[in-house]
This record gives structure tokens, C-alpha cells and sequence, in this order.
């Protein structure tokens, strides 16, 4: 089965690893555009618990203007998320999408290689974070 994220582990707060994630996905060129506390909106909707997660939606411009002129279909895979899940106190789970998997639901080999790129770049930010 292939694996649709890059993901580690790092020593770290949930406040920490989400301003290091920014940061990384920031030198790369990757805006944050949305935030979604997930636990939050799950004890919200549902009253039931579940661990710290929050998922970041990042965006390139420049690589999302490529993909959607290529295939305007690419819209409904954007942005791309970067989950930060604390595992441990103290402990956090970077989980970062790859781009090429999400392309190949579309089955457009234009699409696919574009998203190589992405996927670089993605993976320098999960290792700079």
C-alpha cells in the first residue's frame, strides 16, 4: 500500500511543532490558509474526545496556479495538509501530505509530475520542522 504523507516524530509542544511546521512549510513557499482544530470541533459536534490534531491547509501559489491551469479538476485535492497530532506529552506526529499521491486519484500524468515538485519541497519542510 502506498503511503499518502511524509510523517515523523518530533520532541515538541503542539503550539511548538504547529509555529515550526509553519515555518518550514513557509520556507518552501507554502502559505497556511486554513487551520482546523480537529479535537476541538470534534468535542463540538460530538462531545467525544479524541488526541490533540490539527491540520494545517498549505498552499504554494505558484504550484497550485501550474496544477489548476493543467487540470482545473486539481481544485477539489487543494490545499495541502499538514496534520500536527501530539502522540505524547511532549511528543508530536508531523503528517504532511504527498502531492503525487493525492494526483494520482486523478489519474493525469501532466498533474502527477507536477506535483514532484510539491512533494520536494513538502518533504524539505517535514525535515526542517
Amino acid at each position: 500500500m502506498m503511503s499518502i504523507n511524509f510523517k515523523r516524530e518530533i520532541s515538541a509542544t503542539m503550539d511548538q511543532a504547529i509555529d515550526r511546521a509553519t515555518t518550514a512549510l513557509g520556507a518552501e513557499g507554502f502559505g497556511i490558509l486554513t487551520r482546523i482544530d480537529m479535537h476541538s470541533k470534534i468535542k463540538e459536534k460530538t462531545s467525544k474526545d479524541i488526541i490533540p490534531t490539527v491540520i494545517l491547509g498549505a498552499c504554494n501559489p505558484n504550484l497550485a496556479y501550474e496544477a489548476y491551469t493543467a487540470n482545473s479538476d486539481v481544485a477539489s485535492l487543494l490545499p495541502c495538509n499538514a496534520v500536527i497530532r501530539e502522540i505524547a506529552p511532549g511528543r508530536v506526529s508531523l503528517e504532511f501530505i504527498k502531492p503525487t499521491a493525492m494526483m494520482t486519484v486523478l489519474g493525469d500524468a501532466k498533474l502527477t509530475a507536477l506535483a514532484t515538485e510539491a512533494d520536494n519541497r513538502i518533504e524539505r519542510a517535514l525535515n526542517n520542522a
